[in-house]
């Protein structure tokens, strides 16, 4: 296993499959590779996992068929580690967590993210598929505060912890569900008395939740938080349809008054040089914006997005074609992965042939 991780850390890979009948499988760039080798057998697969995993988490595996927690691979790495069972056998899937916390710029944030660290409440969604960077990108964030502001307690709830933040000139409390606390919503009731100022939910994947962050935000904290949702009107659809429908009109008042931004982000494959680059949509709310929530019209919000340039917001599907443009994602990226693909075609169209037009002009 030793050497499977450090083969995970030399070629940048972000995960590592260990499975009965194949080989070990990395995965670099979003592309899998198997590594070379004979497939595993059973017993080969049992004790690799053991070689990471305690008692008490295959004790997990057997009872609720998996298990999640992360480790320190040396100096060299974190990885998050999910054990589980298939067709009777164990199955491993790690993930590596950078060892370095990465930058507003080398993330490709606006400015207008950053200014929202410093906004004194409210709730701050990150959001995007699994294996889009919503981990990476909230970890620059509370690195940020961290690193510029002495007079904030920042808490955060996680499942597992993924990266360690060392106190600088913030205080931060790190909870790790399942470890520390038995769930989510409660890390959230009792963080409401361990005089936070902000708060980091790891994912709010439950009503009770959900119900939790929303009434710490309007108490007086900065929430942080992730879903699994594309684009902000589906964002704010997926939190507003997890309640009952009698109590759906009060939630979308309370978010309209709550929400300060919702920011959507994808991985995609680069074309100019090996790895991957963000694309991201980013919506603030604006009282134009929290009028369309609280009114339930969030078919709206995307073009309130699109001419809220002043306010720092962009479209997905503008942030996708800038990129595109500057030859670093491939035209199929664009189309598979805007929310609007018949707009976007069309616009790569035009300027395809304004370019076309404008090399014949100079010839």
């Amino acid at each position: 296993m030793s050497d499977l991780l450090q083969l995970v850390v030399s070629e940048g890979a972000s995960d590592l499959h260990i499975r009965v009948g194949t080989a070990p499988t990395i995965r670099v760039h979003g592309i899998l590779h198997r590594v070379e080798g004979p497939s595993l057998a059973p017993e080969a697969t049992e004790e690799l996992m053991r070689s990471i995993t305690s008692e008490e988490h295959i004790q997990a595996v057997r009872e609720r068929g998996g298990a999640d927690f992360a480790f320190a691979f040396g100096e060299a790495a974190r990885f998050r580690v999910s054990v589980f069972k298939e067709k009777g056998n164990f199955g491993i899937v790690l993930r590596q967590i950078p060892s370095k916390m990465l930058t507003f710029e080398q993330i490709g944030l606006p400015q207008s993210v950053k200014e929202l660290l410093y906004k004194p409440r409210g709730l701050i969604l990150v959001t995007g598929p699994t294996g889009s960077g919503k981990t990476t990108t909230l970890a620059s964030h509370l690195n940020l505060v961290n690193e510029e502001r002495d007079e904030v307690h920042l808490i955060t709830v996680e499942d597992p912890i993924e990266y360690y933040h060392k106190h600088k000139k913030a205080l931060i409390t790190q909870r790790e569900v399942h470890v520390d606390v038995p769930n989510f919503a409660e890390a959230l009731r009792r963080a409401l008395r361990q005089d936070p100022d902000m708060i980091l939910v790891g994912e709010m994947r439950d009503l009770e939740t959900i119900e939790a962050a929303i009434t710490a935000a309007e108490t007086g904290h900065l929430v942080f938080g992730t879903l699994h949702t594309t684009g902000a009107a589906k964002t704010i659809d997926r939190l507003v349809n997890a309640f009952p429908v009698n109590q759906q009109e009060m939630i979308r008042i309370q978010l309209s008054t709550v929400l300060q931004a919702v920011i959507s982000q994808l991985l995609i494959p680069r074309i100019d040089k090996p790895g991957r680059v963000a694309a991201f949509e980013i919506m603030i709310n604006t009282p134009s914006i929290a009028a369309l929530i609280r009114d339930n019209k969030t078919f709206r919000i995307n073009s309130d997005i699109q001419t809220g340039a002043k306010w720092g917001m962009v479209t997905l599907d503008g942030f996708l074609l800038e990129k595109y443009l500057a030859g670093m994602i491939a035209r199929e990226e664009v189309i598979n992965k805007a929310q609007d693909p018949t707009t976007i075609m069309a616009k790569m169209q035009e300027l395809d042939l304004a370019q076309a037009i404008g090399q014949d002009e100079k010839k």
